[in-house]
Formats: structure tokens, C-alpha cells, sequence
């Protein structure tokens, strides 16, 4: 098997499935394809980019502890004494090699690997969840950090207890996957229940989505702090929202007063 290969994707739900699914943490961090050869590595991201360059710590230890002529798919992730960094992460897209060099060794990256997408010359993207499971625990029996294995249950309760225990230590939510789910490469196959939270944000931007400007992609978003906008981040790096919300953001947008005391918001 050989890049690219999209990665499946999971759709959001309030809740949990009932059922005959597999349960999983949800990683907050950069999702990778992991091609690793006999002699080599590749780390594909999710939009189909090489990721090496930004994590040359993690190449080395993937092409050492991965067996070879396999393809895993998950989470690089950066933990800390305060849970998992996601900020660390983006701090890695420099185009400076020093400077990732330098973040390298000061905030060492891991990979947590959650499907196996072949091993050997098998390709395991037709074998159902469940089997996938039981081969990727095979191939990582003996498997060395940073790279590790996710947990699983087939217990919801668990998965509950998981989603409310482990939100301060940066999980993102809960993973749900069918038992007799095949991979589906590109296609929401997957259920996630993430953490809740509110706030109250004023849109300060957006950009299209990456196949073309008939939807929006992602939003800028800030927050009054003491009645004063504060920059939060750019957010919703997958939202795909239709081509008629895109008209609306593009019409209001561009006429109040600006979050930061000027013009508008504006496209980016």
C-alpha cells in the first residue's frame, strides 16, 4: 500500500452508540497515516501532506519500533506533566529546520496508534473493525514508547466514565467504530462524542473550504474580555458549511464595526 490514503473520519453525536461498537479515547492531536517499509517511514497527514520534517524525533522512532511492511493509522500527540499539548503541535509547523530541531528535543512528540490499515501484504481495509483490532494488537505486542497502542473497550459504561474522567488531561472526547465496520477511507464511518463547551464569540474571519469557495472551511473567532476582543484562533478546520452560509458570512461580515476596533471582517 502506498500513499495517499485518506483516513476514515468520524461524524459528531450527543451521544454515545448503543451496540456492538469499540471504544476509544480521542486523542487531541495531528491525525497520521504511518507507512512504514522496510527501510523507511512516511507520516501522511490527514490532508494527504508530509509530516517527517515536523516531527524528525518520532520518524526515528517509528522506522525503530514499528515492524516493517505495515500501515497504522493515528494520533501524534505531545504529553506533558499537565496532560497532552496541542499547542506544541502547531508550534512544529515552522519552516525553520533549526527551530523544529530545537522543539524536538525540548517537547518530545509520541504516536498512539488506533487501526491497522495493512501488515504484510495483506491489506486489512476490508476486514472489519474487530479483526483489525485483534491483528494491530499482534503487530504492537512488543511496541516501545513513544509509540503506543490506544485503549479499548466494548464497554459503554466504560467509554462514559472515560469521557467525564480524562477531559483535564486533554482527551478530546470518545471514539465510537462498529465491530463489523470495514475502513472507509475518506468517509465519516466513525461516531465521536467530544467535550462540550460554550462560549459567547464574535466571528472575525473565515476561509474556504479546500475544495473550492462554495463552502466555509474554517472561522476566526474572538472573545470580550472585559469588553475589550481578545484573538482567539482560527477553529473548524473540516466544518464544510454550506454554500448558503457562506453567502450570509460573506455579506455580514464585511459591514459592522471590526472585533479589533477597524473595518470588518474580512476574508482571509
Amino acid at each position: 500500500m502506498k500513499p495517499p490514503v485518506a483516513p476514515m473520519l468520524a461524524k459528531l453525536a450527543e451521544q454515545l452508540p448503543v451496540g456492538e461498537y469499540l471504544y476509544e479515547p480521542k486523542w487531541d492531536g495531528f491525525r497520521a497515516i504511518v507507512f512504514r517499509g522496510k527501510d523507511d517511514v512516511y507520516i501522511q497527514s490527514r490532508d494527504s501532506r508530509p509530516l517527517d520534517r515536523y516531527f524528525p524525533e518520532l520518524h526515528d522512532a517509528l522506522l525503530e519500533r514499528l515492524p516493517s511492511d505495515c500501515v497504522v493509522d493515528g494520533e501524534i500527540v505531545i504529553a506533558t506533566d499537565h496532560g497532552l499539548d496541542f499547542d506544541a503541535l502547531q508550534l512544529r509547523l515552522h519552516p525553520a529546520a533549526s527551530r523544529v530541531e530545537k522543539l524536538a528535543k525540548a517537547t518530545p512528540s509520541s504516536f498512539v496508534v488506533f487501526d491497522a490499515l495493512a501488515i504484510g501484504r495483506r491489506n486489512l481495509m476490508s476486514a472489519p473493525q474487530s479483526e483489525r483490532r485483534s491483528a494491530l494488537e499482534k503487530l504492537l505486542a512488543r511496541v516501545k514508547p513513544p509509540v503506543y497502542l490506544t485503549p479499548v473497550t466494548r464497554d459503554r459504561a466504560v467509554a462514559l466514565d472515560w469521557l467525564t474522567r480524562f477531559e483535564g488531561a486533554g482527551l478530546d472526547g470518545v471514539i465510537a467504530k462498529l465491530e463489523s465496520g470495514t475502513y472507509l477511507a475518506g468517509k465519516r464511518a466513525m461516531v465521536k462524542v467530544k467535550h462540550a463547551r460554550t462560549a459567547d464569540c464574535v466571528v472575525a474571519g473565515f476561509r474556504w473550504y479546500k475544495d473550492g469557495e462554495d463552502a466555509v472551511g474554517s472561522l476566526l473567532l474572538g472573545v470580550f474580555v472585559n469588553l475589550v476582543g481578545t484573538y482567539v484562533d482560527w477553529v473548524g478546520n473540516d466544518l464544510r458549511l454550506p454554500v448558503a452560509l457562506a453567502v450570509i458570512l460573506g455579506v455580514l461580515l464585511v459591514k459592522p464595526a471590526g472585533l479589533f476596533g477597524q473595518t470588518a471582517v474580512r476574508r482571509v
